[in-house]
């Protein structure tokens, strides 16, 4: 006897890319997040220069922001991955996240703004893009940038991200509606920065 499931009652499985990995490049080393990173966390998104640059950092940000923040990361639960970026000496720099959001990955990041303007951004999201996509080779990533962050824009441009459209997103350091330009990159677009 052969019964039809109902539409309803369907479980849909997503593919899941499994544990944050440990990636290392040629000047950092990309890992999963520790209760120690808090400090260094509160300090880099209490700079409002970088919280200003992300929709959901709050301002002012603190150590107990950070506690509440790496406390949902260790639980474990979803499949996203939050990467602590750091140096050579295990130094919290900023993080690269890859999340799965109403069906969609998507890939975002932040560099404490002293690491700024070195090409760390590039080399971090890179090496976290190329090895999540060779977990998830069919997937696409999508992400996005403030209109007034050019430089983000140019990292993910050397990526291979490719502008989609733009939106008006909320800003919650900011508390305004901000100008939002959408991206996307598929495995076969991935480029190596320069």
């Amino acid at each position: 006897m052969n019964a039809l499931v109902p539409e309803r009652s369907r479980v849909i499985v997503r593919p899941d890319p499994g544990p944050s990995p440990v990636i290392e490049t040629k000047r950092l080393r990309l890992r999963p997040h520790r209760l120690a990173d808090a400090e260094a966390i509160a300090q880099s998104l209490g700079d409002f220069q970088v919280a200003r640059m992300l929709a959901r950092v709050p301002a002012p940000y603190d150590q107990q922001d950070a506690f509440d923040w790496l406390n949902r990361q260790a639980a474990n639960v979803l499949p996203d991955w939050t990467l602590a970026v750091t140096t050579g000496d295990d130094v919290h720099i900023g993080c690269v996240g890859i999340e799965l959001r109403n069906g969609q990955w998507h890939v975002g990041y932040w560099l404490n703004r002293f690491y700024w303007g070195k090409g760390l951004a590039s080399e971090a999201v890179h090496a976290a893009v190329e090895r999540f996509f060779r977990r998830m080779p069919d997937t696409v990533l999508h992400s996005g940038v403030f209109a007034d962050n050019p430089g983000s824009l140019r990292i993910q441009e050397k990526l291979g991200f490719k502008v989609t459209g733009c939106s008006q997103i909320y800003a919650l350091a900011r508390n305004a509606m901000v100008a939002h330009i959408e991206t996307r990159l598929t495995s076969a677009e991935l480029r190596r920065p320069n």
